[in-house]
Order: C-alpha cells, then structure tokens, then sequence
C-alpha cells in the first residue's frame, strides 16, 4: 500500500486490475483531452510498463480502490513528468484518472491530497506540478481544490501531443511548493480550527 484516506486505498497494481484500467483507457469521456485510446493489448503493455517505472524510480500511478467494496476505480500517483524541454528532468508532477462512474465523487481530490502528503512530507520535494489541456477544466478544478495555484509563465505545448490534434497541445500548469504545503497543513490545524 502506498497511501491511505478515509475511503480509498493506493497500492501496487495486480493482474486483475486490467479490465478497469484498459476501461479508462478506451473510455471516449474520460479521454476526451487525451490524442490516443487503447486497446485491451496496448493498456496491458502499458499496465506493465508502469510497475516497471514504479519498480525503477519509486514514482508513478498506481491503482486507487475503494475501501468499501474493494473496487479499483482508478488510478493516480507522482510521476517524472517528463516533458523536457518544457520542464526540467527532474519535475514531479501529479496526477489521477478514474472510471466515469466514480467521478463526482470527490475521489481524485482525496487520493491527490494523500499524495501531496507523500511528496512533501516523506520525499522531501520542493515542487509538485499538475498540467493539463486548456479546456479541461475537470482536471483543473481538482488542482484548485488541493490548493495548487495557476502558473501562466509556465504553461506549455505539449511535447507528445500530435500535430493531428491542435486542440490538446496547449497545456495550463499549476503547482505548489513545499513552503505552500506547509502553510496549508498549518492552517488546517490552527488554533479555532478542530472544532467541538
């Protein structure tokens, strides 16, 4: 297990997590800011080639599951983020994904924050970032409600975004840093703030 919250549990992907992962992948509405879906081949190969990552670097996306039912419905992590030029190598940007069903639901912000937690608070990262196209404004929601704030200076043409598809290239980033963490976890537990 990598991490825990009051509903969900972020672990290690198992052989029986496929069918919900190429799910995601194949999903039209949940990538609908996405240039490629996968088929059932290609999300395996790629299912595996995240253990690999998160077997090699510690970092990636893994399963989130629902504590009630013991149902995946996701998945999100810290991963290198990987768009040199636009960002250094060395960027950590986090990120999430889950079945359509489960939106709605607060999911994607619950297992983020637990994931903030785990790159400040256990890494010891200076910076975490999140990005995505322009008009998801789903995903930039999420971003704003764990806190992370707009980056304009810093947005970017996505590297691995075809020229085919124009309208995925732009992408907006957000970030925070492990001084702006710190304020947030401060202020969480401030005096006047627990409550009776």
């Amino acid at each position: 297990m990598i991490a825990e919250t009051p509903r969900l549990i972020i672990r290690n992907w198992r052989d029986d997590d496929l069918d919900l992962f190429h799910q995601i992948n194949s999903d039209e509405r949940v990538m609908e800011f996405f240039p490629f879906r996968l088929n059932r081949i290609e999300a395996g190969e790629k299912m595996q080639a995240q253990c690999r990552i998160i077997e090699d670097t510690g970092f990636g996306f893994f399963a989130v599951e629902r504590k009630s039912d013991c149902q995946p419905i996701g998945f999100a992590g810290l991963a290198q983020a990987n768009v040199y030029p636009c960002l250094p190598q060395n960027a950590v940007e986090i990120g999430w994904r889950l079945a359509h069903e489960y939106w709605g639901n607060g999911y994607a912000s619950e297992a983020a924050r637990a994931l903030l937690a785990t790159g400040f608070d256990e890494r010891g990262l200076k910076e975490i970032v999140s990005f995505a196209v322009s008009d998801n404004a789903r995903s930039t929601a999420v971003m704003k409600r764990l806190g992370m704030l707009p980056d304009p200076e810093r947005d970017f043409d996505h590297p691995r975004v075809p020229d085919t598809h124009p309208q995925l290239k732009r992408h907006v980033l957000y970030s925070m840093s492990a001084d702006d963490w710190k304020k947030q976890k401060d202020n969480a537990i401030s005096p006047g703030t627990s409550g009776s």
